[in-house]
């Protein structure tokens, strides 16, 4: 523990349990298998989880872009807030609490950079194909990613409502981050409260008009004949869901941190730049799935409602029960998270957000990576 003590926070995600030495060259294959595995499950789980909870949403009222910035949102990020609230109160040195401290930075990066990436690029290759069954005389599927940009001028508002309240909350953890003053850590409760007035104004005004033009929902797949399921049926797919999703994700950080180093990945490549990606992959496997649906708004409202979680409730956490400061690594995340939100706010209100310029949010995750080089040197 004494080498971990002087690491970052990200860092100290792996470096605290390392995996286990083995002697010789060879990668045990079952490290691959578990991966492949726990993947496979994640995206499954994660069909079944966008299934459900769009009935959940129909059956509690709620509009549907609060299914998916509140209901999908809180389900794929409340075991990571878990995970955060057990490192930052059980946690026997300030290096162990340091872990919640770490998560509570590396999720809104991952969800700034890679889940809108990745969810531009998914765009573009379903234009592709839309392109392509068009060239072969087909019927090109109608989806939001044919037109010029991803919604008009009213949902280029609604995306860019979610950034604006992003942006000023995240700045001021960035900033607590390197300060140092007695009543710090009563902060943490602001930081619930304005997850609290989100979840409020999401929840009374989510609907806004906006669904009509998205798909209808699907027969719920556990009960797959019934027009109007049950709604225990509802429930039960809907826990039975987060619970794998829950186990595949932590199952699946740590084969990727067993895999890393051997394959010649340092510890430190590892910690910050996989682990935080594949702590977001539910968000990331929710919002593949509403995008070859034609969902495109409940996706991009998924990261959104993702984000906002991370950046208050692991914070306020944070804040509460560990010193809250900041080193270089930290910092460098925080920035590249501030920079990826200003362009995706700008183009937003531009009312230009593309695939293309979406997918282009990938990008700030791969400056992150280069910058990360003289400052872990």
């Amino acid at each position: 523990m004494s080498a971990g003590s002087k690491l970052p926070p990200l860092l100290a995600l792996v470096v605290l349990e390392p995996p286990p030495v083995r002697e010789g060259r060879t990668i045990p294959v079952i490290h691959f298998v578990l991966l492949i595995v726990c993947a496979v499950a994640i995206y499954l789980s994660c069909e079944w989880f966008v299934n459900a909870v769009e009935w959940l949403g129909q059956r509690l009222n709620v509009g549907k872009m609060a299914v998916g910035t509140i209901l999908a949102a809180f389900g794929t990020a409340l075991p990571e807030s878990v995970v955060t609230l057990v490192a930052v109160t059980t946690g026997a040195t300030d290096e162990a609490k340091n872990i919640g401290v770490g998560a509570a930075m590396g999720g809104p990066l991952a969800l700034a950079t890679v889940a809108y990436g990745v969810t531009g690029a998914m765009l573009l290759l379903k234009h592709r194909k839309a392109r392509a069954l068009v060239l072969v005389g087909a019927d090109a599927p109608d989806s939001p990613a044919d037109a010029e940009a991803l919604g008009d001028e009213k949902d280029m508002r609604r995306l860019a409502k979610d950034q604006t309240w992003f942006l000023p909350i995240f700045v001021v953890k960035v900033v607590l981050g390197l300060v140092a003053f007695a009543f710090k850590p009563a902060l943490g409760l602001l930081f619930f409260a304005a997850y609290a007035v989100y979840f409020w104004r999401e929840i009374r005004g989510g609907s806004d008009g906006e669904e009509e033009d998205e798909e209808g929902l699907e027969p719920l797949k556990l009960q797959p004949k019934a027009a109007s399921p049950a709604t225990w049926a509802v429930t039960v797919q809907t826990l039975a869901t987060l619970v794998v999703i829950f186990f595949a994700s932590q199952l699946f950080v740590k084969q990727l941190d067993a895999i890393g180093p051997m394959l010649g990945l340092s510890a430190t490549v590892t910690a910050l730049l996989l682990s935080p990606i594949a702590t977001e992959l539910p968000e990331i496997m929710n919002a593949i799935i509403w995008v070859r649906q034609g969902k495109t708004k409940l996706a991009l409202a998924n990261i959104s409602g993702a984000m906002m979680i991370q950046a208050t409730v692991p914070s306020g956490l944070g804040l509460l029960f560990t010193k809250w400061k900041f080193d270089g690594a930290l910092l460098w995340s925080g920035a590249i998270t501030m920079a990826a939100i200003v362009y995706l706010l700008l183009t937003m209100r531009a009312h230009k957000l593309t695939p293309a310029r979406l997918a282009v949010a990938a990008l700030f995750y791969v400056a992150f990576a280069l910058g990360l080089v003289p400052i872990l040197a």
